[in-house]
């Protein structure tokens, strides 16, 4: 599995990504099942509110071999900080129409 993961830009400045590496690293929660190699494509945010840029950096890391498009649990759970994004689902949704079927969507890491 080759995996894009897209973030919350507000969360950037207090989170580095490192819980979300480690349970990549450690085949837990959102990869638990996983019975393949995993290796990270690349990570980004999702532009900043309302997340449009969203669609754009997944269909980017796509093009650079990513065949799963994950969203940090910064967008869908709102960890660390306790506020989900509140275009989560409009993000899911424009990335699943742009990129279509045969991308995986993962909703959340941790």
């Amino acid at each position: 599995m080759k995996i894009g993961i897209i973030r919350c830009m507000q969360t950037e400045d207090m989170c580095p990504g490192t819980a979300c590496f480690k349970v990549v690293r450690e085949r837990k929660l959102a990869f638990e099942s996983v019975g393949e190699d995993i290796e990270i494509i690349g990570i980004n945010t999702c532009g900043g509110c309302p997340g449009k840029k969203a669609v754009i950096r997944a269909n980017k890391m796509v093009e650079r071999g990513a065949d799963t498009i994950v969203l940090a649990s910064c967008i869908t759970k709102g960890t660390p900080i306790g506020f989900p994004c509140p275009h989560r689902e409009q993000i899911r949704l424009a990335i699943e129409k742009r990129l279509g079927s045969g991308i995986k969507i993962i909703n959340y890491t941790h």
